[in-house]
């Protein structure tokens, strides 16, 4: 099936034609995409040259002559009375013989062009849009209308890549091949995965969440945990935190595990409990000085407790 199109040079959309040219003119990606998917051929007619599609502007005219014209002093009072008066003349209109033929158009139709008739697609066609993304190094690339992140297979790390989205799903293209196919996610700052796009080095992160890190940081003690699930909470999305709670955790190679759940203790009893705070705390060895934290009972404050004393922790 052939679509023929009328160019223009003068024309402020786009939509069919996006570069008129005599010999080569450049078709719109997103309908060169709808006639793919229903097996049509787009063939722009050349610039001011309407006979290249006479038969098109015949069937027009003719159109508005066997029915428009007929129902143009008839009131309707509903679109089924409409649509049922012009289904009435359209069928009239096909049984019409032409006049050098013996033979209408409904009766060409079912002799020779039904027998040129393909089924339609199982799918609707849905309108596509395009981005351009490269693929970070963590093997996702970033889809900026969701602001959020896609895997692809590893191997493509660094590549640039090409984004063919509609609200169902996501394809990503690298050199004119599909290389991931996901179902979208509208949800703001999301991570979809495809387990086999990741890399041994990357399979574990598909374990990571809010419990995971709990669940590590119960190994250092009560404060950590705490701290680990304030970092979590404070920030949009837990993804976010992530690397700032890794960064914690692993305070405890330098420091020990005793030290980093005080430096916990401190940053939370002055409400600061941050990644970089901790490491401060830990690298001036404030948690070591008695001032700032009381180790057991027995080391009691020569300052009395009062109400209006605040405590050197809220210096820190």
């Amino acid at each position: 099936m052939a679509v023929f199109l009328r160019q223009s040079y003068q024309t402020t959309q786009k939509s069919a034609v996006t570069r008129a040219s005599k010999h080569e003119p450049v078709i719109n990606r997103s309908f060169k995409d709808f006639a793919g998917h229903y097996g049509c051929v787009i063939n722009p007619t050349r610039v001011y040259a309407p006979q290249d599609k006479a038969l098109v502007e015949n069937a027009v005219h003719l159109t508005y002559q066997r029915i428009y014209y007929p129902l143009r002093e008839i009131t309707f009072f509903s679109i089924e009375d409409l649509n049922r008066e012009i289904r009435r003349l359209l069928t009239e209109y096909n049984k019409l013989l032409f006049k050098r033929k013996e033979a209408s158009r409904l009766e060409l139709f079912q002799t020779i062009e039904r027998g040129y008739l393909k089924p339609l697609p199982s799918e609707q066609y849905e309108i596509k849009d395009y981005r351009r993304a490269k693929v970070q190094k963590m093997g996702y690339v970033y889809f900026s209308p969701d602001k959020s992140y896609y895997s692809v297979p590893y191997r493509y790390i660094g590549k640039q890549t090409q984004i063919h989205y509609t609200q169902k799903h996501i394809e990503v293209y690298y050199n004119h091949q599909r290389i991931a196919i996901h179902q979208r996610n509208h949800s703001t700052g999301s991570y979809n995965t495809n387990s086999d796009h990741l890399s041994s080095t990357h399979q574990s992160y598909l374990g990571w969440n809010p419990d995971y890190f709990k669940d590590k940081a119960a190994a250092h003690g009560e404060h950590v945990v705490d701290c680990v699930e304030h970092i979590l909470t404070s920030v949009d999305y837990p993804e976010i935190g992530y690397k700032r709670v890794i960064g914690l955790l692993q305070l405890h190679k330098a420091y020990g595990s005793g030290r980093l759940n005080r430096a916990c203790k401190m940053a939370l009893n002055a409400g600061i409990p941050s990644y970089n705070r901790i490491k401060n705390i830990l690298k001036n060895n404030m948690d070591k000085t008695s001032i700032f934290y009381d180790e057991s009972d027995s080391a009691q404050s020569h300052i009395p407790l009062h109400h209006n004393i605040r405590g050197a922790s809220s210096y820190s």
